[in-house]
């Protein structure tokens, strides 16, 4: 189970929950700690909201690096297709209006699976899709290759093919991997533990003001969630934007027009 199958708002219920409680707990203990107590208290919550800060800026790092890597998934993928579909107007007719058709509806899967946030299921399904297309493309490489293995247009598109092919792999990949759930167990774990020495201070410091501590808290929650949002494919705030396959797709659609019309 990781993070990522809840929502955004259940997991800000959550975050809330948790850090506030914390903070609660620790100023419920506080209360209660003679004056004296307090001791060393402060000189650790400046330590571990520090350790807290770095561990927010590494989790962020590593979110905003999978974003990129989705991000160049799509554009890369998206050049491919594209070289892919000018290369098969090349192809003798039939094959170039078939091989274009193919192509529109790998594009048309890949967008599909963008418009929501796909189940294991749907994905599966997607990808079982793409692959049949792909082995509908090779069929139809074959079927030229037979008649003519020297012809140089077939040459160019298996290039572009097999590049397709593996750029779909690394979308696949780049989409699935995401900030391991044990950093977020552990980021958690910390903030947890930054609330609560943060209130013990405030419950043995009774003029202290409790205002300082929960607007820390608001903007640890506030990081955390912004993590969480760029460590999603779909379904967030912040997405990897579509348009360099939305464009190819529009293309392809143009090409299929001319080629219908003998152009």
């Amino acid at each position: 189970m990781r993070f990522s199958d809840y929502s955004l708002f259940q997991i800000l219920i959550f975050s809330i929950v948790v850090l506030l409680g914390a903070i609660e707990i620790g100023r419920w203990f506080g209360m209660r700690a003679k004056p004296q107590g307090i001791g060393s208290v402060p000189t650790l919550e400046a330590s571990i909201l520090a350790l807290l800060a770095l561990m927010i800026g590494f989790t962020f790092a590593v979110a905003l690096s999978r974003f990129e890597a989705r991000r160049e998934g799509v554009l890369n993928e998206a050049n491919a297709i594209g070289t892919t579909a000018l290369r098969a107007r090349l192809l003798p007719a039939p094959h170039n209006q078939d091989c274009l058709k193919l192509l529109r509806d790998y594009v048309q899967v890949r967008l599909d699976l963008t418009q929501k946030t796909p189940s294991p299921p749907d994905l599966k399904t997607a990808l079982d899709r793409s692959s049949a297309i792909q082995e509908a493309l090779w069929q139809q490489v074959k079927e030229i290759a037979a008649k003519n293995n020297g012809m140089v247009p077939t040459g160019l598109f298996i290039q572009s093919l097999n590049e397709m092919i593996d750029d779909q792999e690394k979308r696949v990949i780049a989409a699935i991997s995401g900030v391991p759930n044990i950093v977020l167990v552990v980021l958690y774990t910390i903030a947890m533990v930054a609330g609560a020495f943060s209130g013990y201070a405030a419950g043995v410091e009774a003029q202290r003001s409790r205002s300082p501590m929960y607007v820390s808290m608001a903007l640890f929650i506030t990081l955390i969630l912004l993590i969480q949002d760029l460590d999603r494919p779909t379904g967030g705030f912040i997405t990897a934007s579509q348009r360099p396959m939305q464009d190819v797709a529009a293309s392809i659609a143009t090409y299929s027009e001319i080629q219908g019309r003998g152009i």
